[in-house]
């Protein structure tokens, strides 16, 4: 039986939060990944790659899991309706539901995430309080059927770990190995307690103002949730 993963495209999106759980998952036999919005017309990504969307919200099937990436446009998917819908449709028949990096964050916006435990990329962690969320500063966060990715990079992790869920540990490791896994990054500096405080003074100066129109999206989606 052919397993269904549905992966939100849309426009903005943080390439390797999807790239990097879509290279895992379809990597699996008898696994079959979507690529979904609202129409099959090409999306172009935070960083300029353009990618095609396979499925369309109203032609999507019942999907298994459900994955939400990060990257700028979260902040319009998290005051758009009809995306909105969409989530909150799937997620009440769909096994896992899942987000990669801010992606959280359009969970939280369509009330997913009350009370429960999730992580996100670092620069946007206390905004899942917002939610009514518990952060939770790890790679990977599970909480019942819901699995959250932390930043960027975080999205292949969780989703080996989501495949050890689904199949089993040793299937995840052999996707792991032949994708050649194996993290030794030449530099400390993923993490805000491991990286240079100039580094870190130079990230958290350039994700401000941006953080600060997201600050302003999420008191609006809250106040409407409320």
């Amino acid at each position: 039986m052919t397993l269904h993963i549905g992966i939100l495209l849309f426009p903005k999106v943080q390439q390797l939060d999807l790239t990097g759980p879509y290279d895992i998952f379809a990597s699996m036999p008898g696994v079959t990944v979507h690529l979904l919005w609202k129409d099959l017309n090409p999306v172009t990504s935070s960083t300029g790659l353009v990618l095609i969307p396979t499925q369309t919200f109203s032609a999507s099937p019942a999907l298994d899991v459900i994955c939400v990436p990060g990257g700028v446009g979260i902040d319009a998917l998290m005051e758009d309706p009809e995306t909105l819908a969409f989530i909150k449709q799937q997620a009440v028949t769909a096994k896992y539901i899942t987000s990669v990096c801010t992606g959280a964050l359009v969970l939280g916006a369509a009330g997913l995430l009350e009370g429960r435990r999730a992580t996100t990329h670092w620069a946007s962690h206390d905004l899942l309080e917002s939610f009514g969320a518990i952060p939770v500063k790890e790679r990977v966060v599970r909480d019942g059927n819901l699995m959250t990715g932390g930043g960027v990079t975080a999205g292949i992790d969780f989703a080996l770990t989501l495949l050890s869920e689904l199949f089993d540990a040793q299937a995840a490791q052999l996707v792991q190995l032949q994708l050649e896994y194996a993290p030794a990054p030449p530099f400390n500096a993923g993490r805000p307690d491991t990286a240079p405080a100039s580094v870190l003074a130079t990230a958290t100066e350039r994700a401000t103002p941006g953080l600060i129109a997201r600050r302003q999206i999420i008191e609006r989606v809250v106040a409407g949730l409320r």
